[in-house]
């Protein structure tokens, strides 16, 4: 493992534009592809085994995935204008999609997921665009509530595949092969130290096909068989441009996947940017949409070489940057570079796609789990009140109870029952309806104003703000210190050369969410270049006094003192700047 020398490895060394060494870039690039490679070919493997596909869709969809990998992983290391994350961001398959995958592979056959898969990538791309009006539909209920029932979708295909075993081998050999795998698993994650994390994978799966060689399980002939060097004989199918009955039905539940998918590639990167600075930053929102693009073309890719979705391995990346120290952007062109080599060698790949299906159910298994408790983190994290808690109740028991029977088949047929049926869509469905019917049915409605981003908007903005504190009741002093902070907000953004010259001044549209003791104001409008997060940070550390200071840090000064939160979420085209002003006592 490379790591610091004397000092703690949880401090970056290498930030995002820092040169490293060469022989650590290589290192570091290993550790990555280590990191993934293992992961990528057994999700591709599960998926076509559990959609019913045979060897050679399967060693294409390995080869194909390892190439788009490799090729996003590089793409997410670099700032193109509206492509890449700029950070290393390591991606491939994910667990996210086996089950909706799996589905459309046993129902249509290849061109039915690939045409799937290439419609989702144009959600994805339009949702990348769409990033800033999502935030108020896909609240954090709605993604982690998702997130479980993905995990609930896939875990009867991880089930099967442990009674998976050649009929001369004892039926009982599944269950142990997958046992000690799982064992071996969760003993190097809970134990092993931080030199062996990289290994870990490689090791767990070497256990679990060394006993499956005892028990005469392992089919070494497909390794034997397979070519050194070369491209498999499959190849990318053909899309469907007139799909029928299934593409319908199975697209509402790619639809959601994909939702829940992009916004949660929202925290990855969020994440990734927050681990790889010396010195925490406000997120650029910026770079995450244009890290979202990229995962929209890398679904598309996907799509049309026929393999599964490649989306972000979040938690592989922060482990990357956290053992080794190093967050700089070239390891993701070493990462990338890797894996198209490594597509080249088809009987590398067939070692792994070799692996007993025993083996490959347990290392799952930790996947599904680690992604359940990934939804319930992301509920716990938002907070739950009672309101919240009801909507994850209602939402996971629809969406688990339908994957566990056939409600709707038995009432309008098996045309609809894939899409009414399956537990993902109709639990993402139940959880956005009653957000909305709770928000809707909210007993202080939001207020909404539109002015002119200039000095000449305040009267309007004063007056909106005083009635707003006297709808809900506040005191004089309450009211006067939102009417307070709405000013300083708008005078902190205003471009004086811009507003002298009344030039493309832009429309200022200010949302306002009251409640009884806080009142959250949405500033969007399309601004300049610097963070006001930033700039309130900054000075907050300067120990300068008021005087001498330009009227645009007075006002800074004014709304940090006069607002409970600010938060500015800089997006292409648009920034949103949420101000949070409480009751006084």
């Amino acid at each position: 493992m490379v790591a610091s020398e004397g000092s703690d490895s949880t401090v970056v060394r290498y930030e995002p534009d820092d040169k490293c060494p060469p022989l650590l870039l290589l290192g570091v690039g290993v550790q990555g592809v280590m990191l993934i490679l293992a992961s990528i070919v057994l999700i591709v493997a599960v998926t076509a085994r559990a959609g019913g596909q045979d060897d050679s869709y399967i060693s294409w969809a390995v080869f194909a995935a390892l190439i788009i990998a490799g090729v996003l992983t590089a793409l997410q290391a670099t700032r193109v204008p509206r492509f890449g994350a700029g950070h290393i961001l390591l991606m491939g398959p994910t667990s996210s999609y086996i089950a909706v995958s799996a589905l459309a592979l046993d129902v249509g056959g290849q061109a039915l997921l690939a045409s799937l898969t290439v419609a989702s990538a144009l959600l994805c791309l339009m949702l990348s665009h769409w990033l800033p009006l999502l935030r108020r539909i896909i609240t954090p209920v709605v993604s982690g509530t998702v997130l479980m029932l993905i995990a609930v979708s896939v875990l009867p295909l991880a089930l099967d595949r442990v009674r998976e075993v050649p009929d001369s081998v004892t039926r009982a050999s599944g269950p142990i092969i997958a046992l000690v795998t799982l064992v071996v698993g969760t003993a190097l994650a809970l134990r092993a130290p931080p030199s062996w994390k990289p290994w870990s994978p490689l090791v767990t799966l070497g256990a679990g096909c060394g006993v499956a060689a005892l028990f005469g399980a392992y089919d070494v002939q497909r390794v034997i068989d397979a070519g050194w060097f070369g491209i498999p004989a499959g190849g990318a199918p053909r899309l469907d441009l007139t799909p029928g009955p299934e593409f319908w039905t199975l697209l509402p539940a790619f639809a959601v996947v994909s939702l829940v998918g992009t916004l949660r590639s929202v925290g990855s990167n969020v994440a990734v940017q927050q681990a790889s600075r010396r010195q925490s930053k406000v997120t650029d929102y910026r770079l995450v949409q244009s890290s979202l693009t990229t995962n929209g073309l890398g679904i598309l890719l996907s799509g049309i070489a026929g393999s599964p979705p490649t989306t972000p391995y979040t938690s592989r990346s922060l482990s990357l940057i956290t053992f080794t120290s190093v967050a700089a952007r070239r390891v993701g062109y070493v990462v990338g570079a890797s894996l198209a080599v490594l597509a080249l060698f088809p009987k590398f790949a067939a070692v792994l796609i070799s692996i007993p299906s025993p083996v490959m159910a347990a290392y799952i298994l930790t996947a599904i789990g680690m992604l359940f408790v990934t939804g319930i983190s992301t509920l716990v994290k938002d907070g739950l009140d009672v309101q919240k808690t009801l909507v994850v109740a209602v939402a996971f028991g629809v969406g688990a109870g339908l994957e566990q029977g056939t409600v709707f088949a038995d009432l309008f047929g098996g045309t609809w029952s894939h899409l009414l049926d399956n537990g993902v869509v109709m639990g993402a469905a139940a959880a956005i309806l009653l957000t909305l019917l709770i928000e809707a049915t909210s007993p202080t409605r939001q207020a909404r104003l539109e002015v002119d981003l200039g000095f000449s908007s305040l009267p309007k903005l004063d007056s909106f703000l005083r009635e707003i504190g006297n709808r809900i009741g506040w005191n004089d002093a309450s009211t006067q210190r939102l009417r307070s902070a709405g000013e300083e907000t708008l005078l902190s953004l205003v471009d004086p050369a811009r507003a002298e010259t009344h030039q493309g001044v832009p429309r200022f549209v200010i949302i306002a969410r009251p409640s009884a003791n806080l009142v959250e104001l949405e500033f969007l409008a399309v601004f300049d270049e610097t963070n006001l997060e930033d700039r309130l940070a900054d000075l907050s550390e300067e120990a300068e006094s008021i005087q001498g200071l330009e009227g645009g840090e007075i006002s800074l000064r004014l709304l940090s003192h006069y607002a409970s939160a600010v938060q500015h979420q800089q997006y292409h085209g648009l920034d949103v700047v949420t101000v949070q002003v409480r009751r006084s006592a």
